[in-house]
């Protein structure tokens, strides 16, 4: 299934990136029509569309990314410097989104109809209305234009504090909500009341038995999020200006550079057919009674 799931994001993003208008050389004024004739011949453009796309996934199949039709350089190493910013600061979000969304969520549970249950129920709501553009844009007028206590992105002073909270604010909130009814759920079921009829101490009751079994939900919204979060910050990275994946991504779809396009498409499938396969596995090792039938 992942390599079906693969040819036919490579196929369905290589035929409809041809179907928009324009094409990567129209841009450029100063080009007479011979000379964008002779690079379309040259890369290959005025081929029919099905012969490009196998000529394209045969170089890919051989470890050839291609060349950026913009700037002449090889696809992949760029690839791999701006996957590495847009990593660190997904994963990081990531990171603080999980730890801090299951410790409220479990909070809001064992709270329920309290105070501390009421709070973290319209804080979550707030942080899943607020789009992380909106929160980007508020953070950095305020943190650093208004009080200048941080730095707006540059090469010299990375500023990946505000970035981070950004992208983290909507998984922590969406991860409250899904451990609080996860954890809920787990409480009322019929092992933690035999637990506590055997007098079970109640901190084993709730982070070993029913937090464990909370969780195999969480771990569901992981797995596509980790691909998500690290390649879907593209306006949180333009906000910012940091040069990671989510902006090459837009400028080279303004640019109409089909290989970049490519290379990005496929290589955002890869990483969530992988973090897909990867939550599979982890299902196991949380409750050893899933199988794999």
């Amino acid at each position: 299934m992942a390599v079906v799931a693969f040819i036919a994001v490579s196929a369905i993003t290589f035929f409809v990136m041809n179907l928009i208008p324009g094409g990567p050389f129209t841009s450029e004024k100063a080009m007479t029509k011979e000379v964008i004739a002779t690079l379309t011949k040259r890369y290959g453009l005025d081929k029919p569309i099905g012969v490009q796309y196998l000529n394209y996934m045969g170089n890919f199949l051989r470890g050839d990314w291609g060349v950026s039709l913009k700037t002449q350089r090889e696809i992949w190493p760029d690839l791999q410097s701006r996957f590495g910013v847009s990593a660190r600061l997904g994963l990081s979000a990531l990171a603080i989104a999980t730890v801090f969304g299951v410790i409220f969520g479990s909070i809001s549970a064992l709270t329920r109809n309290k105070w501390p249950d009421r709070l973290l129920v319209v804080l979550t709501t707030l942080g899943t209305a607020i789009p992380s553009f909106v929160l980007a844009t508020l953070l950095m007028l305020l943190f650093c234009m208004q009080l200048n206590l941080l730095p707006i992105w540059d090469v010299h002073h990375p500023n990946y504090i505000l970035p981070i909270i950004s992208l983290a604010v909507y998984p922590m909130a969406y991860i409250t909500r899904l451990t609080k009814t996860s954890m809920l759920d787990a409480l009322n079921q019929d092992y933690i009341t035999t637990a506590k009829a055997k007098g079970v101490p109640e901190s084993k009751i709730i982070f070993v038995h029913a937090l464990r079994n909370a969780l195999i939900p969480v771990v569901t919204y992981l797995g596509p999020e980790v691909a998500y979060i690290i390649t879907g910050s593209m306006v949180v990275e333009s906000i910012f200006t940091i040069p990671g994946m989510g902006t090459m991504f837009v400028q080279s779809i303004n640019d109409r550079d089909y290989p970049y396009i490519m290379a990005v498409t496929i290589f955002l499938a890869m990483l969530m057919i992988i973090a897909n396969l990867i939550t599979d596995i982890v299902y196991k090792i949380i409750d050893p009674r899933i199988t794999f039938d």
